[in-house]
């Protein structure tokens, strides 16, 4: 599972990066939660909640359904 979330991740990186931040897994737990960190420009960003939620939770459960919940660590 960790492997198809972080192909997830790699989908949706592209886009963090253009706007100077960048992300990376930290662990999938067995429950479903991914924990990822946010860095660069990401990192303390007002909008890196929604950036989290609308779109990298998002793109990661569409393609890893089992996946409940992504938090930022």
């Amino acid at each position: 599972m960790k492997e198809q979330v972080q192909k997830a991740i790699d989908k949706i990186r592209p886009g963090l990066q253009a706007d100077g931040g960048d992300v990376e897994l930290v662990d999938v737990s067995a429950d479903g939660v991914v924990r990822v960190k946010l860095t660069g420009a990401c990192h303390g960003c007002p909008m890196s909640q929604m950036t989290l939620k609308m779109g990298i939770e998002k793109v990661i459960k569409q393609e890893v359904p089992s996946i409940k919940e992504v938090v930022s660590v």
